[in-house]
């Protein structure tokens, strides 16, 4: 009787044995709120409504501004710039050029037209498929005197799986100021 206890316990020891496999890698879970706005106004040139949850710090010798997301650790860095008349399509080929500087990385770029003729507001949003340093870039101008622009990075290494979800977030909000967008 004694042999067979000593057989059923080596058989139990033996029998639990787990299978090693690896896992995949996880991201960390991010509670994002929901989106809230306000109406930011440069006082000279122009306007829109931004995030309650972004912070604008201007720049000292110039209308650009960043829009930074605290939370998140994401930033839309925007240009603002008058242009001559006849300038407008050197302008607007370098911004596309400065979008498409992207194309080594992105796995696509797609575009999005947004026209605006009651506040006289034209642009295109650049979204970017892949592991691209800046997943969201976008434009706007009168097509007559001035011109404004948006890049958006994180301060992360570019990965598209695991900054998804912060990616879209800040999309929203910038479609949102490309929207509510006024010259004055």
């Amino acid at each position: 009787m004694k042999k067979y206890w000593f057989v059923i316990a080596i058989l139990f020891l033996f029998a639990c044995k787990k299978e090693i496999a690896p896992r995949p890698y996880g991201y960390f879970r991010v509670d994002l709120p929901t989106h809230d706005y306000v109406v930011y106004d440069s006082m000279a040139t122009y306007g829109f409504d931004i995030s309650r949850f972004a912070c604008v710090e201007k720049k000292r010798t110039s209308q650009n501004i960043d829009i930074h997301y605290p939370a998140i650790d994401g930033t839309i860095y925007c240009t603002y710039e008058t242009f001559e008349k006849g300038d407008f399509y050197k302008v607007s080929e370098e911004s596309r050029t400065l979008a498409y500087k992207h194309v080594i990385r992105a796995e696509a770029i797609t575009e999005r037209v947004f026209v605006n003729e009651e506040e006289k507001v034209y642009g295109i949003l650049y979204d970017f498929k892949g592991n691209a340093a800046s997943p969201v870039q976008f434009f706007l101008t009168d097509s007559l005197h001035q011109y404004f622009r948006g890049s958006l990075y994180f301060n992360a290494r570019p990965n598209a799986d695991s900054i998804a979800p912060m990616m879209t977030f800040v999309r929203e909000d910038i479609v949102r100021l490309i929207e509510s967008f006024k010259w004055k």
